[in-house]
């Protein structure tokens, strides 16, 4: 048996939670929500990385559908629930292949009955317009993880690429990790400050995660994990989710990405814009500076880091596809997952741990995340704080 073919045999059994996706903002961005114009019944490969055929074809038993928005959106809550209701019309049109999911359980039904567990992750604490009360909303509405920030600091958080402010969380700040963990919430450490990062291990009494993220020992990029993180990681029982974006993983691309920016904000875009005028930057600034190439053995690099520094119980994937212009190479969509379990069969990793990475790692965090909330439910009262009664200057 092949490693391809070895690696396809586990995955149906243990296949992939992936821990982030931009399918509903590309679906925003693109067509305005319009779901026959993106039918990801169908293939979507000339506009989108993500549609059901491919995710089939990867070996994905569960995805984590993010809902960012902007974080310079006029009203982020409103945008949030948009998100969120796209991730559910989804789940309408698609309920044979996507189902439902809010807790570990429904993780395991959905294996079963052979459909891909659909939860959805917020990213950025932009989205609560400092409310515990919008939280807990959003909670309701079957979010399943925050990422405290996006790229900019929020009022209580310090981000991984803006200037620090708060020196980390705040004091409402860990009231927001607090109420997560009341919530059963997973607290997503992705995108923030390294200072941030350290503040909410402290705060929090539940695993947390790391969404898409990778090593900053081996990629020293801010929006990586630094070796001191990941050694906490067992002791708190969370997990980092390794991401693909190759301005993440490979150093070469950390100072392209940064050239490749600044031309998009000279014409007049959003490094982060995906829509086909920016693209169309993108590809001619392209053309006159190659842009370099990662590759599956790129992102074993960081894996085989993680293990040794982490352990293999607290690692997990985060592809972070239609949420980057830019992929891999044999990892260029949603199908490519079964390459990178390949490519770590052949470096040595068992089929056990293959497991662990795809599968039982997730299903176990969120399980430990809900029976933490248990707890704190029977013993906390929902919190009403406000960042004005705790944030306030002194004096």
């Amino acid at each position: 048996m092949t490693s391809q073919e070895a690696a396809r045999e586990l995955l149906r059994e243990f296949p992939v939670v992936d821990g982030h996706n931009d399918l509903p903002w590309a679906l925003r961005e693109q067509v305005r929500y319009d779901l026959d114009a993106r039918d990801i019944a169908a293939d979507q490969s000339a506009h989108l990385h993500t549609d059901i055929p491919r995710l089939r074809a990867g070996g994905v038993g569960a995805q984590y559908w993010s809902v960012y928005v902007r974080t310079d959106s006029p009203d982020p809550v409103a945008a949030t629930l948009e998100q969120i209701d796209c991730v559910r019309q989804l789940l309408t049109r698609h309920p044979e292949d996507l189902r439902p999911a809010h807790t570990a359980a429904d993780l395991e039904a959905a294996r079963g009955e052979g459909r891909i567990a659909s939860l959805m992750g917020a990213e950025g604490g932009h989205s609560i317009a400092n409310s515990l009360g919008t939280l807990r909303g959003l909670y309701g509405l079957g979010v399943r993880y925050m990422t405290l920030t996006h790229n900019d600091n929020v009022d209580w958080a310090d981000s991984a690429t803006d200037e620090p402010k708060a020196g980390g969380l705040t004091a409402f700040g860990r009231e927001v990790v607090r109420e997560m963990n009341r919530l059963g919430m997973l607290v997503d450490l992705s995108h923030v400050a390294a200072t941030t990062m350290r503040d909410a291990l402290d705060a929090s009494s539940a695993p947390v995660i790391f969404s898409h993220s990778s090593a900053r020992a081996v990629c020293d990029h801010p929006r990586n994990v630094p070796d001191d993180v990941l050694e906490r990681l067992p002791a708190n029982g969370g997990m980092a989710m390794v991401t693909f974006v190759p301005k993440f993983v490979l150093q070469a691309a950390v100072d392209w990405t940064a050239a490749a920016d600044e031309n998009m904000r000279a014409h007049g875009f959003h490094p982060l814009d995906t829509a086909a005028a920016a693209m169309k930057v993108h590809r001619a600034f392209e053309e006159r500076h190659p842009r370099p190439v990662a590759t599956v053995a790129t992102v074993a690099d960081h894996l085989d880091h993680m293990r040794e520094v982490a352990g293999v119980d607290h690692l997990g994937i985060g592809g972070d596809y239609d949420g980057t212009a830019f992929t891999p190479d044999g990892l260029a969509d949603v199908s490519g997952y079964p390459n990178l379990l390949a490519e770590l069969l052949d470096r040595g990793w068992s089929k056990a741990d293959l497991a662990k990475l795809t599968w039982k790692n997730a299903v176990r965090v969120l399980d430990a995340a809900e029976d933490v909330a248990r707890g704190l439910q029977a013993t906390r009262s929902p919190s009403n704080a406000t960042i004005e009664s705790l944030d306030a200057p002194a004096g």
